[in-house]
């Protein structure tokens, strides 16, 4: 493949620029610092890159998405991520939008499409349970037929910003003596549907991002099974698929190198020297960007070889090599932070994000916080494990 963007790309690549710049500023600032004001930062960027036809490019173009290029594709998710851009709520966008799309009766699209595409429901997952994480065709949570409604008994985790959901599409099982996979369904509801309950789970950097919800005798119309009764696996892998384009978060990660390197040509070594001038630290830097600089162009090499929107088994590298150099990322961020990234005597433990008044900047105190929050990425999305049993197979076919 040609390596070099054609001048249409790079003119489409400007027009993004400038719909991005229609962002608030004080928008931007706050993703830049890693904290964004939910849920109304996500729904005023929603709201404008929707008006520009933006906010779901890649959807169906009959469901209002954009007929790109894998290439321009690409360009669309760096550029957003370069310009500090909040990304589009996943659930919406990544997966339930695409879902109703393509499983949807006409009167189901007609109902959500528009709404989910303008953030004016905001989706949560409810996939994952206790016992059916990695393995979810173990998934107990039941749904059984009364009428015109199903009941749903059963219980949910991990449900991230489950908080501020309007709606939740879950995965139930609607006949337990099949197989795994055969006996389940997609069902959606309102979170304020009688027998929903919440309940937030602290995580190890002291936030509350996920929950887990627990279902006591939900009644649910049966107008609100996506599909038909039984197929909800064939969903939810569709699902799982789009959820997984784009993972790896090169362009993300470019910003977060650049950020450490600009640290670090601001912070002062014991030798009088500044960080970034310190061999080891450079050296260490200079292998993350050439680390990402490859990663980079596997992922154009990626994309410019998709062809008709499927999946290519190769995307589970770079979610395994993205995740890996997020990782990275954020841990050199917390290194330059230092011993400014650590928590003071008499810090109050409510204090949001682990964060308090004190002398060190702010980006230090959050570095750690971070760093902890993003061992996540190697797990969501398919877990590392599953994506090297993948390139196992798919790829190298051993």
């Amino acid at each position: 493949m040609q390596l070099k963007y054609s001048p249409e790309e790079e003119a489409f690549r400007e027009e993004l620029r400038a719909i991005f710049a229609k962002v608030p500023e004080d928008i931007r600032r706050r993703n830049e610092a890693g904290k964004p004001n939910y849920p109304d930062d996500l729904v005023t960027t929603t709201h404008i890159l929707n008006e520009h036809g933006v906010a779901t490019p890649g959807w169906p173009v009959e469901a209002g998405g954009r007929d790109w290029t894998p290439i321009q594709s690409h360009i669309y998710r760096e550029e957003m991520s370069l310009a500090h851009v909040p990304d589009m709520l996943a659930f919406n966008v990544g997966m339930i939008g695409p879902v109703i799309a393509q499983f949807g009766s006409d009167e189901m699209k007609e109902r959500f499409l528009a709404k989910t595409a303008n953030l004016d429901i905001w989706w949560c997952q409810g996939f994952s349970e206790p016992e059916a994480g990695s393995d979810l065709a173990s998934l107990k949570t039941r749904a059984v037929r009364d009428g015109d409604h199903y009941v749903v008994n059963g219980q949910k985790t991990w449900t991230t910003l489950g908080q501020y959901a309007d709606w939740i599409f879950c995965l139930v099982r609607t006949d337990p003596e099949a197989k795994k996979q055969a006996g389940i369904s997609m069902l959606l509801f309102p979170m304020d549907t009688p027998g929903v309950e919440l309940r937030p789970i602290q995580l190890i950097d002291g936030g509350f991002e996920v929950n887990e919800v627990f279902f006591n005798d939900v009644r649910v119309p049966v107008e609100n099974l996506v599909g038909k009764e039984n197929e909800g696996w064939t969903q939810a892998k569709f699902l799982l698929g789009n959820e997984r384009s784009g993972i790896a978060r090169v362009g993300y990660t470019k910003t977060k190198l650049a950020k450490a390197k600009e640290l670090a040509r601001e912070t002062t070594t014991a030798s009088g020297g500044t960080l970034l001038e310190d061999p080891l630290f450079a050296a260490r830097l200079a292998e993350l960007e050439n680390d990402l600089l490859a990663l980079e162009m596997t992922q154009l090499r990626v994309a410019a070889s998709s062809a008709d929107g499927k999946p290519n088994p190769a995307s589970s590298l770079l979610k395994l090599r993205g995740s890996q150099l997020q990782q990275d990322a954020m841990e050199l961020l917390a290194d330059v932070a230092g011993a400014n990234s650590l928590p003071v005597a008499g810090l109050d433990a409510s204090a949001a994000n682990g964060t308090a008044e004190v002398d060190s900047p702010e980006w230090a105190q959050m570095s750690v916080p971070t760093y902890l929050n993003y061992r996540k990425v190697s797990i969501y999305g398919g877990s590392s494990e599953v994506q090297r049993q993948i390139i196992d197979k798919a790829v190298l076919g051993l």
